[in-house]
């Protein structure tokens, strides 16, 4: 049985509160039959019949006296059996019907304790790193159950002021850092603007001095994004049809995708996956889900890029192809600034935001990022998204 073999704390306490009213009860059974057994064996039971008269013999009383005291003896002892056997019968009976009440008293009673338990236990399994905000607020007095969830409450309350600084802090460092970043790019295109011509190695060093920049300039960007995106700040949302999002960042990447000999194949859903969301982010995600597949890829591989609606939910698939990957390490792939080694970029770029990125703006868009490794070898990329319930625009 699924409830046995669970070994809830409602069971538990019903199993001890049955046991102790059988344990009880059998106490008071034996307590009874001992005092009944001794109250039998004095039991004297009068014999009818007159005084003897003094003409009786001797040996006659005394003939009459022992038959007196058998009779006694099998009276008391056939009265003794019968009352411990219709005591023992009645006890037993009334044993198990009081085991029975007792279990299902138990039962109830137990439920009655733990439903604060039940509660506070759904109450924090809602609540994530998105809605931190939620507490407990369980009513009633205090007790060993209501300091666990004031408990639990400050603990939420600490995690909240903690994730709210930590991305607080990621958005003012992002946006304070790129203006040291303006002032160096200033300062390489005031030097390449004289008059003079610059030295073969300046221009080297300089544009190797812009490239590195560009790459910081990127990750800032990404730093910003991911933070607005676990804020939940969606600016500018809309109705949008998420096919078109994707042939715009396809076409876009047609270039990069033609240099490196790659086959893509799409398809989309019957009538369009229509979402609602901020354009800006949804472009992002789309994008960064494209760059991974194009620079993640092999030189001559494919892409395989489709839309699809289920029910309530509009879905972005994207397969590439390649080697063989390790499942758990896919699965770390959402988390920020991690990446698979250079064996599989052949590059090396990249901060690993890519991915962790596209998994903020789709939890701020209520959808989810599933990622998995293809039995055959590569990639797949599924994102969920809810469908627009405006209907698609006119």
């Amino acid at each position: 049985m699924p409830l046995l073999r669970r070994r809830t704390v409602r069971l538990r306490l019903t199993v001890l509160y049955g046991g102790l009213f059988l344990l009880t009860g059998a106490g008071l059974l034996v307590i009874a039959g001992l005092v009944t057994v001794g109250s039998s064996t004095r039991v004297a039971v009068p014999v009818p019949g007159r005084n003897p008269r003094p003409s009786q013999t001797a040996q006659a009383l005394a003939q009459a006296q022992a038959q007196i005291r058998r009779l006694q003896e099998q009276l008391a002892t056939q009265t003794g059996q019968s009352l411990w056997h219709a005591l023992l019968i009645g006890s037993v009976v009334a044993l198990a019907i009081m085991v029975a009440v007792s279990l299902l008293a138990g039962w109830f009673v137990a439920n009655r304790v733990l439903r604060p338990l039940r509660k506070m236990t759904a109450a924090t399994r809602r609540i994530s790193a998105d809605n931190l905000h939620e507490r407990l607020a369980v009513p009633g007095p205090v007790d060993e159950v209501k300091d666990l969830a004031d408990t639990i409450d400050e603990l939420l309350e600490r995690l909240e002021g903690a994730f709210a600084a930590q991305r607080r802090f990621v958005a003012n460092a992002s946006h304070e850092l790129r203006t040291p970043l303006a002032t160096m790019r200033a300062c390489l295109d005031v030097a390449e603007a004289k008059p003079e011509p610059a030295p073969p190695q300046t221009t080297v060093l300089a544009g190797r001095l812009r490239t590195q920049l560009d790459q910081v300039d990127g990750l800032l960007e990404g730093l910003l994004v991911l933070a607005r995106a676990q804020h939940g700040d969606l600016p500018g949302r809309t109705t949008l049809s998420l096919d078109a999002v994707l042939a715009a960042a396809l076409a876009a990447r047609a270039g990069t995708i033609g240099a490196r000999a790659l086959t893509v194949h799409t398809a989309s859903a019957p009538g369009g996956a229509w979402i609602q969301g901020s354009q800006a982010l949804i472009c992002r995600l789309v994008d960064n889900v494209l760059d991974n597949a194009v620079t993640h890829n092999e030189a001559g591989g494919w892409i395989s890029a489709c839309t699809a609606v289920s029910g309530p939910t509009a879905w972005l698939v994207i397969e590439t192809g390649g080697a063989v990957l390790d499942q758990q390490q896919v699965q770390r792939l959402a988390q920020p600034f991690r990446r698979l080694g250079a064996e599989r970029t052949g590059s090396g770029h990249g901060a690993g935001l890519g991915l962790s990125i596209v998994a903020a703006i789709a939890e701020a868009h209520g959808g989810t990022l599933d990622l998995s490794a293809r039995p055959a070898g590569g990639l797949r990329v599924s994102i969920a998204l809810p469908l627009a319930v405006q209907g698609v625009p006119a």
